[in-house]
């Protein structure tokens, strides 16, 4: 399919509407984090836990999905596993215990995790080699809007409508979308898709992860990923308001200016590798370049060098998107017909670790004793996202050490 209006209409702007509703799904929870905590009197291990649910449910399918999308129609997949999101936001919505928000947010996770993973799928059957670093970028900078969206925007309707009634709104949304999917997207089932016994394609999903090609790449990938997940979804927002003491306006105005530089790295980064191919420079060499920036940057963070807040929080999220070029990278070294498995592989073992990070996060916090006035103390943060940065760090030095094929 050539790239004109029809494929940016009929199959780009649905999947990149879904995508759009994930990643506003994924980075709410740290704006309305205060108000929810305040209401149902949760702490920080409680508070990570329940929003790491959104990640655990999302890796569990991860696996299983890779291979539906590589089975079956891709808009099929993609807006049946919607409707599941709809009921996990109206389920949010209504919770009154901790257990019920934390089931809420993880069947979000489980009713979103095809969203980015669907796109991609058919982008590979649809979209040229050479393009699809690009459209992949164009669809990730749709996450990008999500996540601006999800900071000052939700930090002013607030109090008209509370995290309650959002909710709610939002399971309309998701609901609305679902059926757009359906309807508008033409089926893509190109040739070569398997139909070998559902077992035997699991046993070829599992082979992608001791792939030296996928073994090399994946952990720098996956982390970078991860910690700026497990960051822009909660704890920078929890970072800026107990270490910074900013208010929570102000700490909307930060997190805005990450998610605008996740955005415009998701817009650029992608067309800045279809055009640096020509000068036989990788996608996987960019990528990596940008993605030691980000460690660097985090490292900024962490010991509160005396740079300007806005800058600082715009750079965390240009470089934070950086991970996401791999995906592209990857399916182009493997065989078509294992795009969605490998895809899947990738983003498996980032939820994974984006669940354990956000979780752990919180229960490091927790081992400090809390001031009643002033609460926990600012050690206690920076011990916690220095976990981050040095897992960061081993995966990139793994990377460069690792021997290539």
């Amino acid at each position: 399919m050539n790239l004109d209006r029809r494929f940016f209409l009929t199959v780009f702007l649905p999947f990149a509407l879904g995508y759009y509703l994930s990643f506003f799904y994924r980075i709410v929870n740290g704006v309305i984090a205060e108000p929810m905590a305040l209401e149902l009197g949760i702490g920080p291990a409680n508070l990570g836990w329940i929003g790491s649910a959104y990640f655990l449910f999302f890796a569990a399918a991860q696996l299983p999905l890779g291979v539906l999308l590589d089975r079956y129609d891709t808009r099929n997949v993609a807006s049946a596993i919607l409707l599941i999101a709809a009921a996990g936001a109206l389920v949010f919505a209504f919770a009154q215990t901790p257990f019920m928000l934390w089931l809420g947010r993880g069947l979000i996770g489980l009713g979103v995790s095809a969203c980015l993973m669907s796109a991609f799928r058919a982008y590979v059957a649809l979209v040229p080699g050479e393009r699809l670093a690009l459209v992949n970028g164009l669809q990730l900078a749709f996450g990008g809007l999500g996540a601006i969206t999800a900071t000052v925007p939700v930090e002013a309707l607030l109090p008209l409508i509370g995290w309650r009634g959002l909710f709610v709104g939002l399971g309309g949304l998701t609901l609305f979308i679902a059926v757009l999917v359906r309807v508008v997207v033409p089926p893509i089932l190109e040739k070569g898709r398997t139909h070998t016994p559902f077992g035997e394609q699991m046993r070829g999903a599992l082979s992608v992860f001791v792939h030296p090609i996928f073994v090399r790449v994946a952990p720098a990938s996956v982390f970078t990923q991860a910690i700026f997940i497990a960051l822009l979804g909660l704890w920078a927002a929890v970072w800026l308001r107990e270490v910074e003491q900013f208010t929570p306006a102000t700490t909307a105005d930060m997190l805005f200016w990450a998610a605008l530089g996740m955005a415009l790295g998701y817009m650029t980064l992608g067309g800045f590798c279809s055009w640096v191919l020509k000068y036989r420079i990788t996608t996987t060499q960019v990528a990596m370049f940008c993605m030691t920036l980000f460690f660097l940057a985090l490292m900024a963070l962490i010991i509160r060098m005396p740079v300007p807040d806005v800058p600082l929080w715009f750079l965390l999220g240009y470089f934070g998107s950086s991970g996401s070029l791999m995906y592209a990278a990857l399916t182009q070294q493997f065989p078509k017909a294992l795009a969605g498995r490998v895809n899947t592989a990738l983003n498996l073992l980032l939820f994974v670790s984006a669940f354990l990070l956000q979780w752990l996060m919180g229960v490091i916090v927790a081992q400090w004793p809390a001031d009643p006035l002033t609460g926990y103390p600012d050690v206690a943060y920076q011990v916690s996202f220095l976990l981050c940065g040095g897992l960061q760090g081993v995966a990139l030095l793994w990377f460069r050490y690792f021997p290539a094929r």
